[in-house]
């Protein structure tokens, strides 16, 4: 049977049509799987209520035998999404030691019920920082252990009347912290910022560092630039020594984030930011504002390339005044110097011209 040439390209036209067709009608099948899953994953997570922090953590109670206690889920089943967090009362040691039973000497917990995946130190600097103390560890205790992690709490406390020096600090509390433990993470926590969703796992990336404090109410949960990495972070041992630390050398200034995040891309990483429906924080202000907050903006220059390798860990000196386990955290108190002097005006004159 022959075919002209116009019918046997309507036949193969017609064939063609059938093809694409079936194909849709699979694809339309296996992707509807896939979308309603999706669905049902997003579903579960209703962000229009809030739960209380300390919401089933009664469920976890001690294992009745210790040699035969298992591994903790990869996941924990009680996490709810978003919490109700207020500022509206203010909590007592006795009160928070109370709905903590589990928590030790150190600020220190490990899950009663099963054994942690993650040991994650939380490294505070800290200075004047007495009205925020218990409000930051009535919330995040609880916080921590719905993730059932193993971990403790590490408040490093600046000595003396000196401009405040953050990331010095958090050099001097992971320095003090890997000597307690080999942590698998080392989460370095601003007091003031407080975790609305508890799905914002404090678990450090294998090969990133982690920015998770991506969305503050006083920012109107949003980035202020998309490179930031400031407030809640998290990196690894690992990624803390690749990077030289810290710089100690930023006195009562924003910029050390941003030497930070170039640290990081000058050691050939990326810097990991939570989603910001995950990375809400509520901030606690004390009767501060939100403009200088909302003003931030990434520094025109810097100069981390040429001091990366001379200012971090390997340049750190302090003196350690005082590390007390106190039953909510770990007290560190620190003498880490003032600020370096200025040359005289007439030395700074001829430096630059």
């Amino acid at each position: 049977m022959n075919f002209s040439r116009a019918e046997n390209s309507c036949f193969l036209l017609l064939l063609v049509i059938f093809q694409v067709i079936f194909v849709l009608i699979l694809y339309r099948g296996s992707s509807s799987v896939l979308f309603q899953g999706h669905l049902q994953i997003h579903k579960s997570l209703d962000y229009s209520k809030s739960e209380d922090v300390y919401i089933n953590l009664s469920l976890f109670t001690p294992a009745p035998h210790k040699t035969t206690i298992q591994t903790c889920t990869p996941q924990s089943n009680i996490l709810v999404g978003l919490l109700s967090i207020t500022f509206d009362t203010l909590h007592s040691e006795r009160t928070i030691i109370h709905k903590n039973p589990y928590v030790h000497l150190g600020g220190c917990y490990s899950p009663p019920h099963c054994l942690a995946h993650y040991k994650t130190a939380v490294i505070v600097p800290c200075k004047n920082c007495e009205k925020q103390l218990h409000q930051f560890l009535y919330y995040l205790h609880p916080f921590l252990q719905r993730q059932q992690l193993s971990y403790c709490i590490y408040l490093i406390h600046q000595a003396g009347t000196g401009p405040f020096n953050r990331a010095k600090l958090l050099n001097v509390g992971v320095h003090e912290a890997m000597k307690d433990n080999d942590w698998d993470c080392l989460l370095l926590h601003n007091m003031d910022l407080i975790p609305e969703n508890d799905y914002n796992l404090y678990v450090c990336d294998k090969y990133y560092p982690k920015h998770l404090s991506t969305a503050i109410d006083k920012l109107y949960y949003r980035m202020p630039y998309s490179s930031v990495f400031g407030g809640v972070t998290a990196l690894t041992p690992d990624h803390y020594m690749k990077i030289n630390g810290f710089p100690n050398t930023y006195w009562e200034r924003l910029d050390e984030d941003d030497d930070i995040a170039e640290r990081i891309h000058i050691a050939g990483m990326k810097i990991i930011q939570v989603p910001l429906h995950v990375g809400r924080y509520k901030m606690m202000g004390y009767g501060q504002t939100a403009s200088p907050l909302l003003n931030l903006k990434r520094p025109a220059e810097l100069h981390t390339s040429q001091t990366w390798k001379d200012d971090g860990t390997n340049s750190l000196v302090f003196k350690l005044l005082e590390k007390k386990k106190k039953h909510l955290y770990t007290h560190i108190m620190v003498d880490i110097g003032a600020t370096p002097a200025l040359p005289p005006p007439s030395r700074r004159k001829r430096n630059n011209t």
